[in-house]
This record gives C-alpha cells, sequence and structure tokens, in this order.
C-alpha cells in the first residue's frame, strides 16, 4: 500500500498534504495574526512571550525561526540582539511577514523560503531552532526534527512551541466543543475561510500528544528533552539540546 499522512480528519498521499497545506496557508496568509487572536482571546501572544523568554535568545547568536513567516516571533527574538533567519514553506507567509517588518522599521532579518524537511542550510549552522504552531502542519514530522538536529551547532538548543491536548478535567470537552463548533465559524465571520480554520482544528487533534511527541526529538538525537504544559497541555513547549 502506498504511504498515506493526515491531512486533519482525511487520510492523503504526502504530495497532496504538502500541496493542501500551502493552499491553507496562503488562504489565511492575510489574516492569520487577527485570527490567532479572535481564537485565542490573544493568549497566543502570552504563549509567544513565554515561549521567548525559554529559548533566551542572546546577543550574536544565529537563530532559525522555522514556519515563523508571519514574524511573531522573530520580531521578539531579533530585539533582544539575536540574529535570526525567518523561513516559511509558503511565500505568502513570507510576504506578511516582510511588509510587518517594514511597517515596524525592523531590520536585521533574513527571510528564506525553505522546507522544514529539506533545508538548504550547511550543518551546523545554527545556535539555536524554533518552530512556533507550524510542526503539526509538517508532512514528516519526523524528517523536520532530523533536519533540525542536523543544522544546529553541537549545544544547540531546539524549541517548540505547539498545540496539544489538555488534560484539565472539563476544560477539554468546553475547548472541543468551542474548537470544532466556533473556531470554523469565526474563520468564515473575519477571514472568509471556514474551511481552512476546520483543518486547523483538526490538525491539532491529529497531532502525538506531549510524551509521544517527546519521544519523536529524543528519537531524532535530542537530550535533556523537556515539555513545558499550558493550560493543562492544550499548548506545550518542547525543548531539547544537540550535544
Amino acid at each position: 500500500m502506498s504511504e498515506t499522512v493526515s491531512f486533519g480528519y482525511q487520510e492523503v498521499a504526502p504530495v497532496e498534504k504538502t500541496k493542501r497545506v500551502r493552499q491553507v496557508f496562503s488562504s489565511v496568509a492575510e489574516n492569520y495574526d487577527l485570527m490567532n487572536d479572535a481564537m485565542s482571546g490573544g493568549m497566543h501572544r502570552l504563549w509567544k512571550d513565554r515561549f521567548v523568554r525559554r529559548v533566551k535568545p542572546r546577543e550574536g547568536e544565529m537563530v532559525l525561526d522555522m514556519a515563523g513567516g508571519t514574524g511573531d516571533i522573530a520580531f521578539r527574538m531579533q530585539a533582544l540582539g539575536a540574529l535570526i533567519t525567518v523561513a516559511d514553506i509558503n511565500p505568502d507567509m513570507l510576504a506578511v511577514g516582510i511588509e510587518r517588518a517594514q511597517k515596524r522599521e525592523i531590520g536585521g532579518l533574513s527571510w528564506s523560503e525553505q522546507n522544514a524537511e529539506q533545508l538548504t542550510f550547511d550543518d551546523k549552522s545554527f545556535d539555536a531552532y524554533t518552530i512556533a504552531f507550524g510542526i503539526r502542519n509538517v508532512t514528516h514530522i519526523d524528517k523536520a526534527l532530523s533536519e533540525a538536529y542536523r543544522v544546529l551547532k553541537r549545544g544547540g538548543r531546539f524549541y517548540c512551541l505547539e498545540f496539544s491536548t489538555t488534560l484539565w478535567p472539563g476544560f477539554a470537552e468546553v475547548y472541543d466543543v468551542y474548537s470544532h463548533k466556533l473556531v470554523p465559524k469565526l474563520g468564515k465571520l473575519l477571514a472568509k475561510d471556514e474551511e481552512s480554520y476546520r483543518y486547523l482544528i483538526e490538525s491539532i487533534r491529529r497531532f502525538p500528544d506531549m510524551l509521544a511527541f517527546e519521544g519523536m526529538i529524543r528519537q531524532a538525537g535530542f537530550i535533556r528533552t523537556n515539555v513545558e504544559p499550558m493550560l493543562g497541555g492544550l499548548v506545550a513547549i518542547h525543548s531539547g539540546w544537540k550535544i
């Protein structure tokens, strides 16, 4: 049988998932941050602040921010003096980030169209690798983790911010109803795109739970892996080190 991968609740060929994910993010690019605010009540900003505090980017460090097209994570790290390469598979997302950087007069960022599974950077190029709310959309997560390991220097740090499954009793059921019933409707109302947001919610449900994903990070070669859950695991910061 030919290989299939999940696209939301559907099983599709890997090349089809890559194509569809590209279409989703091209569709939502212009309204991506507006929808993040609407879906999380603005909490995504606090999650990202906390994420960057964990990364602790330092003056002059080389950091690869993968799937960072709109610049949210990169802007925070650049303000601390790190040298950031913003990479994304989707040129429309990168265009939004570049425009936002110009409007805010944020310079010193490098922008690169990259597939997380096949990075064009040399081995041992970066001090840190970050990816926020992007890895669940990668077709082959194991390949993306392997590439993250490859491009990090010895002693390099891997940090991933991603949705997971909350373990809080009661809250999980409330969030399940909210996400499946209301988020697609918000997408239709605010971004004129119900189906893309339906996929984004379904992709969260299909993503490995916290312990399973931590196991994948270790399998890629990282040590001292750690999981920091927020809201009972609705969102989690994953980390690991390369030696």
